[in-house]
């Protein structure tokens, strides 16, 4: 939970606290908060600032602990480095924030450690920035061990570069008489050698649970179902869809980031075909360094699926840049073109009849593209149809070389039941398979 103690109460306590004192330092009302969105003119996204504000509010929302009571665009034409904004506006929002009783300011991108120190001081208020938001939300949502170790550890990385605005009170702090040493110097390189022993525990941690993801990605190699990976834009509507096609419960509501731990279930597919459903957590725009990389071992079972679901929000007024925010993702994840896409187009139901009417025919138009709505099911068994056609791609028949001393890529073959015929040789077996283009790929990646 974000704290709403006043500025003079621990003021030298590090921003994010563990799960154990969020939670008991739940306040008895909710945290009043205000959402500024820097629109830098030096700086163009492809967003709109306004929509970008919305997003941040919507952010916002998802901490159940925060009452967002406005939020408000602030054009610049340049960064000032001490305060990010110009000494005008700070002194407008200052006055604004004390008539409205405002308690924490969330600020919808970067802000330096120098800068949020000063501008906490000068407003009188807890300010978190992008960053410091998503990982507080990620940190109230994080149900699993590997969740929580994930988060934790981007949690760190994260505090590990605020360490000059968190340790301030040292600045009283000398050398042996007093009269040298640089100011906190000692305790700041002590505390960051803490946060460094730390982040080796929890990577530590984080590997063992990598290698047992590893150990049941192998097992699911064996078992000859396919495997289809949601993927998307947060409140997509990847869960709603995930739901409705495997009969699970799993948390679906219309807020940013409801979902966090991976999950998969088994499905039949109206043919009769078995598939394994992988429901992932949502992307977002400038999505935290520390929250992709702590969360890579998760984000990359996307790579071992055969199919993946890219589904977008198209009643979404951007949803055209949500849409290449994920296929950003994606492709740094290294999920090339191999792998077969298909685009569905969920939240049908939100859009207007004429809107609709023409999704319908653009859709007609365009391959491995379908409307659908989660909600009511519209679409879905045409979806699911094309899915079940997908794994019935062209197989072809080819003769292999596999020598006596590659057992892996032999036993690569049987386990996944392309094998169709070996024959012993003088420097191993003639194996015979046949199999799709992606099992070709995937056999030539073994190395």
């Amino acid at each position: 939970m974000i704290s709403d103690r006043p500025e003079d109460e621990d003021d030298d306590l590090p921003l994010l606290a563990g799960r154990g004192d969020r939670d008991r330092s739940t306040a008895a009302r909710r945290t009043r908060a205000f959402v500024l969105h820097p629109d830098i003119r030096s700086d163009r996204s492809r967003r709109l600032p306004e929509h970008g504000l919305a997003e941040a509010i919507s952010l916002a929302h998802a901490l159940p602990e925060l009452d967002v009571i406005g939020g408000e665009v602030v054009r610049l034409p340049r960064v000032h480095p001490g305060m990010l904004f110009g000494s005008g506006k700070v002194d407008d929002l200052k006055a604004r924030f004390k008539a409205e009783d405002v308690a924490l300011v969330l600020v919808d991108g970067p802000v330096s450690p120098v800068q949020q120190r000063n501008l906490e001081k000068e407003w009188g208020v807890k300010l978190l920035d992008r960053t410091g938001l998503i990982l507080e939300i990620f940190a109230d949502r994080a149900r699993t061990r590997e969740g929580v170790l994930q988060v934790e550890l981007a949690a760190l990385s994260y505090q590990r570069t605020r360490l000059v605005r968190a340790w301030t009170h040292l600045e009283r702090q000398r050398g042996g008489f007093g009269f040298v040493g640089g100011p906190g110097e000692t305790q700041i390189e002590a505390d960051r050698r803490a946060i460094d022993e730390q982040v080796i525990r929890l990577k530590r941690q984080l590997d063992k649970v990598v290698k047992t993801r590893e150990l049941h990605r192998a097992a699911r190699r064996k078992v000859p179902f396919p495997i289809v990976a949601l993927v998307g834009y947060t409140n997509a509507g990847k869960s709603t869809l995930f739901n409705r096609a495997t009969g699970a419960e799993v948390l679906a509501k219309d807020m940013l980031f409801a979902t966090l731990d991976p999950t998969m279930r088994g499905v039949t597919l109206p043919s009769g075909r078995k598939v394994i459903l992988s429901d992932t957590v949502g992307f977002i725009s400038d999505l935290p360094t520390q929250l992709v990389a702590a969360f890579r071992a998760t984000l990359e079972e996307v790579l071992e699926a055969d199919l993946i679901l890219h589904v977008r929000d198209i009643a979404h007024p951007e949803t055209g840049e949500q849409a290449a925010d994920v296929a950003d993702i994606l492709q740094s994840l290294g999920v090339g073109p191999v792998t077969p896409q298909f685009e569905v187009w969920n939240k049908l139901d939100l859009t207007a009849p004429a809107e609709r009417e023409a999704l319908l025919q653009q859709a007609e138009t365009r391959d491995r593209v379908f409307p659908v709505s989660a909600l009511t099911g519209e679409g879905i068994d045409r979806l699911l149809a094309a899915v079940s056609a997908a794994f019935d791609e062209e197989k072809t028949e080819r003769t292999l070389a596999v020598p006596f001393t590659d057992g892996r890529r032999r036993a690569w073959l049987h386990g996944e039941g392309v094998v169709l015929s070996e024959t012993p040789t003088d420097t191993g077996f003639a194996v015979t398979v046949r199999w799709t283009a992606r099992q070709e790929k995937r056999y030539r990646d073994l190395g």
